[in-house]
């Protein structure tokens, strides 16, 4: 009877042990979960666009002849405008048939030319596209114009650190609320919005003059992070 009584002792001793262990890694796990974010704002120094120049002829090589001819004459008007010749690449040459209006005969084909140019001097951007149309007339296309940052390094650090920042505050504002203390960061994880937007979509010849507003870019950084309470 006193052995069975021993026993019984013991096992209860390890039952309290093995109950204190696993309340200490309960508190030891808490952690708690936020998400900052941070957004700064900068003037955009360069200007994107794709254009280019679509011919319609009875051949195809009179077509395809046509469009290249009036795609040199664009990026041969930009350069003298002030873009850079390094700054100018072929994107897209195409050419497919045009149809009647039973849908069955051709009639001729269409060939199609385009560039993408990077316009780093802005002040420069609405004469380059200007001198972009007028040399290629009423078969110039512009496809598309938008403004970005060609360096956010600057603003990605300042919107990393107002992130962070951001996160820590959400963090110590639940430490605080739950009477508890903020420990060491468990883990960080980020992300981020560099910073760009569309300005102009055209499918049919643009207008010259064009008035272009670079406006502000928001560079938008989100911070996943987790920290240790106490």
């Amino acid at each position: 009877m006193r052995r069975l009584t021993g026993i019984c002792a013991a096992a209860a001793g390890v039952a309290l042990l093995l109950t204190g262990c696993g309340s200490s890694d309960s508190d030891s796990d808490r952690t708690v979960s936020v998400v900052g974010t941070g957004k700064v704002q900068g003037t955009p120094d360069v200007l994107n666009a794709d254009l280019g120049a679509e011919v319609t002829a009875a051949d195809v090589s009179t077509a395809v002849d046509g469009a290249n001819a009036k795609a040199k004459a664009i990026t041969e008007a930009m350069v003298t405008a002030g873009a850079k010749k390094e700054d100018i690449r072929t994107t897209d040459v195409s050419v497919y048939p045009s149809y009647g209006p039973d849908g069955n005969n051709i009639t001729g084909y269409k060939a199609s030319n385009s560039v993408h140019v990077v316009v780093r001097d802005l002040p420069k951007a609405s004469s380059i596209l200007d001198a972009a149309v007028k040399a290629g007339g009423n078969d110039t296309r512009i496809s598309s114009v938008s403004f970005s940052l060609e360096d956010n390094t600057k603003l990605l650090s300042d919107a990393r650190a107002r992130a962070f920042e951001d996160a820590k505050n959400r963090a110590q504002q639940y430490a605080d609320l739950a009477g508890l203390k903020l420990g060491s960061v468990k883990t960080i994880s980020e992300s981020s919005d560099g910073g760009s937007s569309p300005l102009l979509r055209e499918s049919a010849p643009a207008a010259a003059d064009f008035a272009l507003e670079p406006g502000q870019q928001t560079v938008t950084f989100t911070v996943n992070a987790v920290w240790n309470l106490n």
